[in-house]
């Protein structure tokens, strides 16, 4: 009598794979001040582009630690990593302008997890919020536009009379910007760092 064929033992079960974690999904941290170390999400959207840590860091560095007393408006603000991080380190007034609906939606959640009282959320066009400001009421503006898009120019004039005599204007852009451009808007350089694609300058009034 034949004998009934072997079943072939179940193969045994490989390792579990993870699932990757969807592009362009991550965090950044608060470098300084009362919130040092808190990781904030970075969602996946078109365009977004949080300013590296090492990059706030100098920034900050800069500018100094302490920023009580600051007002100051992030008119891309994006993850919101620059505008908290002023907070964190004392600053009395923060606007972040925003005009995506999902990343407001996670600004208005960082703000309440963090209760900063000093962070305001808006969602809008941080062009118009910047011309809306009064003249030399600010003390801070964050300047972090899209690379490809032609906000750069009208930012920095708008930024330039909102910034009070004594304050800076921070800009983030793909190219370094011409000694020559800024004077006619009545600005100039203060600090000037390139770490990759990214140029970050601190700019004052003349």
């Amino acid at each position: 009598m034949s004998r009934p064929a072997r079943r072939a033992a179940p193969a045994a079960p490989g390792p579990a794979v993870k699932k990757p974690a969807p592009k362009g999904v991550g965090e950044v941290r608060i470098i300084g001040g009362q919130w040092k170390r808190t990781r904030l999400p970075v969602a996946q959207r078109p365009g977004l582009r949080p300013t590296p840590d090492r990059v706030r860091e100098t920034l900050f560095n800069w500018l100094g630690q302490d920023l009580t007393g600051w007002r100051c408006l992030d008119a891309f603000a994006g993850t919101g990593a620059l505008g908290f991080e002023a907070a964190s380190r004392g600053a009395t007034a923060v606007q972040l302008v925003e005009n995506d609906p999902a990343l407001v939606d996670q600004l208005h959640t960082l703000q309440q997890r963090l209760q900063a009282m000093a962070v305001r959320v808006q969602r809008g066009d941080g062009l118009a919020a910047l011309r809306h400001c009064a003249p030399a009421s600010l003390h801070l503006v964050l300047l972090d536009p899209p690379f490809e898009s032609a906000l750069f120019e009208p930012a920095l004039a708008a930024a330039a009379q909102a910034v009070a005599a004594d304050g800076f204007i921070y800009l983030e852009a793909p190219q370094a910007w011409d000694e020559a451009a800024l004077a006619a808007l009545g600005l100039a350089v203060h600090r000037h760092l390139k770490a990759g694609a990214v140029h970050a300058h601190l700019l004052r009034k003349q």
